[in-house]
């Protein structure tokens, strides 16, 4: 034992004399590159339908939301948009109010009458169209100057007399009795053919059908007379406004933004209507629809812009020719929170 103990010091002693050689080189091992982080995905775009109450054509809404679609303006704000359209009979306020489609167009005066018959739960997001839609129209020659000189005159209305016609025989002095009130329906040509003196049309539309078939017309728009009229609106329905306040604000958002750029580009918007509606459609009839609705829309507070004053005062005005009960609240039928969330 004391001889294995010797040699072990004998060892460390003649370790710690002689200095250490270094450890041949290795191979140099191989980096291991840090994992990359995954790239982030981007959140789903949130589907929405979106619904026109008619054919394809430039009706301002309608036009906010081809714009929206074709420049990127939807996605940009999160909204995978379908765009559909209504037959006209209705079916798009019905499938509204089912949940089959989010947003849809309906004039401010409808939105009223179906909330008050059959209580239908719609409510207007923004209002595109600051004057009505529709205008009165005789022909050039006919000698009528005012709406004093329908006495004595047939004039034609489409479905019932709306109210906004009495309103502006009252305004301007007439006496309705002495007017011989006819239905007429949709086709411009009972005044170009004479059967009836002054004739209900659409302002953006029918004016450029009977100017194309060479008559000169004159004009007559109820707002000219401080008649309180209101246009085509962005329309959801209660329960969606409900739960998805948010979609509909990057709805509003985008489809103003389609609308100004509309506006600063009417050309192009047009081209764009023109995939929607097909070549076959008259390219100057559409720019004209645009302009002229692009004249009511406007607002110094901006597009889709509305207040309990407006609402109030067509309410009152259906209230008082009868075409709408006087228990319907008229702030019900509006909201100004959304357009308020689209600005920012």
């Amino acid at each position: 034992m004391r001889i294995l103990t010797l040699l072990f010091l004998v060892g460390a002693a003649l370790s710690a004399c002689v200095p250490l050689t270094p450890a041949a080189p290795t191979a140099p091992t191989a980096q291991i590159a840090p994992t990359a982080a995954p790239a982030p995905t981007a959140a789903p775009l949130i589907p929405l339908t979106f619904m026109a109450g008619y054919k394809p054509q430039a009706n301002l809404p309608f036009v906010g939301a081809y714009v929206a679609k074709e420049k990127g303006y939807f996605a940009d704000n999160g909204l995978d948009v379908a765009i559909e359209h209504s037959p006209g009979r209705g079916e798009h306020v019905q499938l509204l109010v089912a949940g089959k489609v989010q947003v849809t167009t309906m004039d401010a005066a409808t939105v009223l009458q179906r909330r008050a018959d059959p209580g239908l739960p719609v409510v207007a997001i923004a209002l595109i169209g600051q004057r009505g839609q529709q205008a009165f129209a005789a022909l050039a020659g006919s000698g009528l100057k005012t709406p004093k000189d329908w006495e004595g005159r047939t004039v034609g209305y489409k479905g019932t007399p709306p109210p906004d016609l009495y309103a502006l025989l009252s305004a301007a002095g007439a006496d309705v009795n002495k007017v011989n009130l006819v239905n007429v329906g949709f086709d411009p040509r009972v005044l170009s053919e004479g059967q009836v003196d002054v004739y209900p049309l659409f302002k953006s539309n029918e004016p450029f059908l009977l100017r194309s078939w060479g008559h000169d017309l004159v004009l007559w728009d109820a707002a000219d007379y401080g008649v309180p009229t209101l246009g085509l609106t962005y329309v959801a329905s209660e329960d969606y406004l409900r739960d998805h306040a948010d979609v509909l604000a990057r709805f509003l958002r985008a489809a103003l933004q389609g609308i100004a750029y509309a506006a600063e580009h009417p050309d192009e918007a047009v081209e764009i209507v023109l995939r929607y509606a097909g070549p076959e459609t008259n390219r100057e009839h559409m720019l004209y629809m645009l302009t002229t609705e692009l004249k009511d829309a406007a607002s110094q507070h901006g597009y889709g812009w509305q207040s309990a004053e407006q609402w109030q005062a067509l309410a009152n005005l259906l209230v008082q020719f009868q075409a709408l009960p006087a228990d319907v609240d008229p702030k019900a039928a509006f909201t100004t929170a959304v357009w308020e969330a689209a600005q920012r």
